[in-house]
């Protein structure tokens, strides 16, 4: 696909290269002729093989919205992944200062945060599923 900047610059070079020629001996109006069916027909090629502004937005915007869509989804998945990884502390946490330090003060703000980690888990995982649809929905042609 060519640069609608250089068709422009093409279309001007040719414009000005036409008006440099010496109209023939027969009359000037046939030369004069001859060069506005020249640019009609530059304009013409130009206008059907430039793509329109919103084509080129859509194609330049498709590949990076789904590149930068599965940036995202990599690091929401990392953060569930951390999530769960985060509860099963806290478990072990829980179980090490009821159990072996009989530090019972603690267990209820431990309590809390597994409960906070918890739902956090719970949400993420459920963000995770509904943007993993979206990106697969960026994926298939429309």
């Amino acid at each position: 696909m060519s640069d609608p900047r250089n068709v422009a610059h093409d279309k001007k070079v040719k414009q000005e290269k036409a008006h440099e020629k010496p109209e023939s001996d027969s009359g000037g109006k046939e030369g004069k002729a001859k060069r506005k069916k020249a640019v009609a027909s530059d304009q013409n090629d130009a206008a059907e093989t430039t793509p329109t502004v919103a084509e080129v937005e859509k194609a330049e915007q498709g590949p990076n919205e789904l590149e930068k869509s599965v940036a995202v989804l990599s690091k929401l998945k990392e953060m569930e992944f951390h999530s769960r990884a985060n509860i099963e502390t806290l478990a072990e946490l829980t179980l090490t200062i009821e159990d072996e330090l009989k530090q019972k003060e603690f267990s209820d703000p431990i309590g809390e945060l597994y409960s906070a980690q918890d739902a956090f888990e719970t949400k993420i995982a459920a963000l995770v599923e509904s943007y993993s649809a979206k990106c697969e929905s960026l994926k298939e042609p429309t």
